[in-house]
């Protein structure tokens, strides 16, 4: 066990060390990573593989501080670089409590302060959402980073009424601290998709960055289930935004080292959610390693403003005669929309996202 720990060490700093490409400003990340500092078998290394991938991170479902400042330290020895960790107080209406963390290569971004917990006076939320303001030392951007995690709930009702707040919040942040009015980024996992009705309070002021694909772990091995964890920015925002993704871990973790992660080992010893992230102009995915298998991932998609009807058909639920409506149906906006072809109701349209092969570019 020791000398595969040893070997893993040794691929996390063979992966982190390649050449990067366009190292000129910052790569942000939103993660859940499934109870972070319980006593669940959490494997630290396959952790820091995948977060030395971006500058900044924001994290949900930290349950100890020993947890992030753990991960801190892990990131710290693969990468041979210093990182800054910020977290919140315990939060939540019951003994079930979690943390919101920042995690941040110290020679990339800086803390910048006014590091705030929502003052929530009507109790929308059962984890308020926390923030701060950080700054790229490659250019001097700002932005105020906040951090949320929508509870589940008992119906999805539950989380409707959360999301819907979350307009509230955003006002907030706009009254506290204007001067960041247009570089405020809102990182979570919302447990609903960006194209569900409830958002329309926030769609009117915001967009999401991410709005096709899904990023929980599937317990069929390659295959995500829903777009839960989502990166949201002004309208009018300020930001030098770049390409947004998901970065889906097990590949990355069989491919770099060598040894297959199937979905259930990926749960159990990472995360049943899969990081997103956005670039600021002028850079990539820090390494070229992960950068090609994100490309190779896209590459094998089914664009259904693209595809040719042959394709098309290697979709579930989707005949020759679904696929050429597809066709005729062109442009989409998102995969979402394919509940206006006949015979595709919510049950079919949820099998296509499941599986991961359809997807939508402009």
């Amino acid at each position: 066990m020791k000398g595969m720990r040893a070997i893993f060490q040794v691929v996390i700093l063979v992966l982190v060390a390649l050449p990067s490409i366009a190292m000129a400003d910052l790569r942000l990340a939103s993660w859940n990573i499934q109870n972070l500092g319980w006593a669940n078998q959490k494997d630290y290394s396959a952790l820091a593989l995948i977060a030395s991938q971006f500058d900044f991170i924001a994290v949900q479902e930290v349950m100890t501080a020993e947890g992030i400042y753990r991960l801190r330290d892990t990131l710290e020895q693969a990468t041979d670089a210093e990182w800054g960790v910020l977290y919140s107080d315990a939060l939540g209406r019951s003994t079930y409590r979690e943390k919101y963390a920042f995690i941040w290569r110290e020679d990339s971004a800086e803390y910048v302060g006014g590091a705030l917990t929502y003052i929530d006076d009507s109790d929308r939320f059962a984890r308020e959402p926390f923030s701060a303001v950080f700054r790229s030392r490659g250019t001097g951007q700002h932005f105020l980073a906040a951090n949320v995690h929508i509870t589940y709930g008992n119906r999805v009702a539950d989380r409707v009424a959360e999301v819907e707040a979350l307009r509230h919040y955003w006002d907030w942040l706009a009254q506290v601290m204007p001067e960041y009015e247009r570089e405020r980024i809102l990182f979570g996992d919302f447990n609903l998709q960006p194209h569900h009705d409830g958002w329309s309070a926030m769609r009117a002021v915001a967009e999401p960055l991410i709005t096709e694909g899904a990023t929980t772990l599937s317990t069929h091995d390659r295959r995500y289930a829903n777009l839960y964890d989502h990166i949201w920015v002004p309208l009018d925002h300020t930001l030098p935004l770049g390409d947004a993704g998901i970065l889906q871990f097990p590949v990355i973790l069989s491919e770099v080292t060598g040894v297959y992660w199937d979905h259930e080992k990926a749960r159990s010893h990472v995360s049943d959610h899969a990081p997103v992230y956005v670039l600021f102009e002028g850079s990539e995915l820090r390494n070229p390693v992960v950068a090609r298998l994100v490309e190779q991932a896209g590459a094998r998609c089914v664009d259904l403003n693209k595809a040719s009807v042959a394709d098309l058909t290697t979709l579930p639920h989707i005949g020759e005669a679904r696929a050429a409506e597809i066709e005729s149906g062109r442009p989409w906006a998102s995969v979402a929309d394919l509940n206006r072809v006949r015979g595709i109701g919510a049950g079919r349209l949820q099998d296509i996202k499941e599986s991961g092969q359809a997807c939508v570019h402009p």
